[in-house]
Parts: structure tokens; sequence; C-alpha cells
């Protein structure tokens, strides 16, 4: 590449990252410095919730120019001005409900509320009318994700080194990587998107599956996020996993996020009640301790968990064992997998996804110039969900993980024999 070429793509870098550090302040919905912020929101046709925040931040200079370099600068430069407002009143309101909340220390809020009119049946994006009287009359609106009627199953994915590799907690090494390193083949899985989409659509293509992901993140990274989704063609749901770290210039460390993930996973399966469950996780940090209690707490509801396990490390296997175990003897299927194709073709073989998928996932996989090998795949399985689980007890789940001289551990899949097909809504 020449000098010049050179500059230019580093030029085009910068402005992309610099854009993406200036759209919230570009797109916030207020009127003379007050600002509400809403997320994307979630709920079912009986009660919907939502978490936004309220913040003062300074006027634009002009309404011409956006997207240039200094104005994105300019527009930074707000954003790291910006001011939380506490005590703001906030009112919502959404098919016929309305609520009231007040926003915290740090500006946000939380709006739960049952709607007094059903939602409409044939769409799942709602609109939720928010209006804030002071200090400023400020009005905004929210969207809201309700599952519809052809919904059969819900995803829960975790996002660090599960859909992309490490990182996403550092918002300067995620845009970088998202825009000097190529995006889509050195942030994302290979073929995650595919896999992804697929689980949206479900078995029928016209499914709209919730797809709810999990970070331990802070709020602040939530655009970053936004679009990694898009240039990777992952469908976007309510990225609502997100904490508050609460970082301040007088207290630098984020809170504690003790039991984050845990109490998320089960205040969703309280939420949609009447279906059923996938958890997709990785093998690094907590997931497999947490995916173990979510299935022992709640039995049946969990119709398979895909674990993506890269590493032979013997301080995690245990724990792996653990929810092998628990898994297996709920009668439902773990999956530790390397790769994207592995988990593809345990989801087509439940008939969660079309047959298909497992080529689109592969071809996408492909195209990203990232040919990962596809390792073999073995199965702990037994006659029946207790003879599974004690096979795993005995060691046999251990020895598969680490068969083979490859850096990365086989495909492993521990499941009852002749599972019978998840009962689906």
């Amino acid at each position: 590449m020449s000098l010049t070429g050179a500059v230019r793509k580093w030029l085009g870098a910068l402005i992309r990252m610099l854009g993406i550090a200036a759209r919230p302040v570009q797109e916030a919905q207020g009127e003379r410095g007050v600002v509400i912020q809403p997320y994307r929101g979630y709920g079912s046709r009986s009660e919907v919730f939502l978490i936004g925040r309220v913040f003062r931040q300074s006027s634009p200079h002009s309404e011409t120019g956006r997207g240039d370099l200094l104005t994105n600068l300019r527009d930074i430069g707000r954003r790291l001005a910006r001011r939380a407002i506490s005590g703001a009143i906030v009112t919502a309101r959404f098919y016929g409900a309305e609520e009231t909340v007040t926003t915290d220390k740090d500006g946000y809020f939380r709006v739960h509320l049952s709607p007094a009119l059903p939602p409409p049946r044939d769409r799942s994006w709602h609109t939720m009318d928010l209006a804030l009287p002071q200090p400023h009359a400020v009005q905004a609106q929210a969207q809201i994700f309700i599952p519809p009627a052809s919904c059969r199953y819900v995803v829960i994915s975790d996002i660090d080194d599960t859909v992309m590799e490490t990182g996403v907690a550092n918002k300067l090494r995620m845009l970088w990587r998202l825009f000097v390193e190529d995006a889509q083949s050195r942030v994302a899985f290979p073929g995650v998107g595919a896999l992804y989409r697929a689980l949206h659509a479900g078995a029928s293509g016209d499914q709209q599956n919730p797809m709810l992901y999990v970070s331990r993140a802070p709020w602040g990274i939530y655009e970053v996020l936004e679009e990694f989704f898009d240039l990777n063609g992952i469908p976007i749901g309510p990225i609502l996993f997100l904490r508050e770290w609460g970082v301040s210039w007088t207290r630098p460390l984020p809170r504690k996020a003790e039991d984050h993930k845990r109490e998320l996973i089960h205040n969703m399966l309280a939420l949609y009640s009447e279906l059923p469950f996938v958890l997709i996780g990785d093998s690094g940090q907590h997931d497999p301790e947490i995916y173990r209690q979510t299935v022992a707490e709640h039995p049946g509801r969990v119709l398979a968990v895909y674990i993506r396990n890269v590493s032979r490390d013997p301080g995690r296997i245990r724990e792996i064992e653990d929810l092998a175990k628990a898994v297996a003897g709920a009668g439902s299927s773990l999956v530790l997998a390397a790769d994207s194709v592995a988990i593809a073709e345990h989801a087509a073989s439940l008939g969660l996804v079309p047959s298909e998928t497992v080529s689109e996932v592969r071809d996408e996989r492909t195209a990203t110039g990232q040919i990962e090998q596809e390792l073999p795949t073995y199965g702990v399985q037994r006659s029946t969900p207790m003879g599974t689980a004690e096979a795993v007890a005995q060691g046999d789940l251990q020895d598969l993980i680490e068969t083979g001289s490859e850096p990365m551990p086989p495909n492993v899949i521990v499941e009852p024999e002749a599972r019978e097909q998840p009962k689906q809504p």
C-alpha cells in the first residue's frame, strides 16, 4: 500500500471511530441541553421494562457538517462534558398505561409498567413515549421489544469470548479493532452472524425469537456494540444487560457486579415463563457456574446449553463437568464447541434452526478469510439422563477434552441417547 493510501486508510478509520463516539450526542433526544437517552427496552404483552438516562450536554455549534472530523471532535467533547441529572422526574406512557419514575444519582431511570391496552400482535417493536417536565420540557421515544406469537424460544447469549473476542470493555481497543484491524475477520468469531440470524429466525424463518445479550461492560459502550453487531450481521435485540459502572473522578473503579448475569437470567425466565431457553456462553469466567445453577433451578426450561470452549485449561474442566452433569441429568443437551459450525449442527438436529444453517455458517466462516480447522465431534451419551450424568462424573468428558494434540479441544456433545425433540409452544 502506498503512503497516500495508508494515510487515507488511517484517516478514514479515525473519522469512523470518532463518529461512533460522537453518535450518542448527535442523536440525543432533548432541548436546551437536557437530554433523555433511552436504551432498547423489552417485555411481554403483560409487562415491559426500560432503562434510560437523563443528563445535560452543551448545545451544538451548528447542525451542519455532521460526520466531518471537526464536528465529531466537538461532539466528543460535548459527550465528555455531560453531567447526569439526579432526581429528574420522567413520565413513561405505553398503550394506555402511565408511570412516573425518578432518576438516581447517576441519572439513570428504570421503567416497569403493564400496558392497559393489548399491544398489537402484528409487530415485535413498539414505541414508548417519555416526557420530562423539568428543568426543561423534553420528550423522547424508546423502542420496546415484545416477542410475537410466532416466537418459539428465547436465546440468552454472553458477548465477551462468545460472540466476539475479548476486548469489549476496552472502548478504545474495540474501536481500533473494529475499524483498523478489519471488524468482520478479526473481532467476531467466524460464522457467528449466520448462526445467530438462524436462531432469531427459527426453523420456520419467521419466529423472531428474542435475542438477549449479556455483558458486564458499561452502558457507555452501547454504541460500539451496536456498530459491531451491524457490521457482522448479528440480529440486534435489546442489548439490555449492560450495567451502570458508576465511574467518576472521585470513584475511579466500577461498582461490583456480583450475581449480575445470574439475576438477569432469572428475571428473563420469569418474564417469559411459557417459553423454553437456549443459553450460549464460553468456558471462561463464570458462564458454566451460572448456567449450571440455572438448569438446576429451572428444570425443563433449557433446551440446550452451548459453550464455546477454546481451551484445555484444567482449571476450568471441573466447572464444565459440573455443568455437564446438571444439563445431562435434566435430560437436556450441552455442546462444548470450538467453532460455530458444531453449534449449528446440533441446533439443526434439535429442529431449532433449518438444516441449511450449517452450510450458511460454514460459508460465512470461509468468507471471513479466517478458516478455522473443523475439529472432530465426540459424544458422552448414555441411554438415560442419569446414566449420562454418571458417565461425566466418571471422567468420560474430561478424557475427551484432553483428546488430541491440537491447540483447541474437540467438540463434545453431552446428552442422553435418542433425546426426544424439545417441546416448543
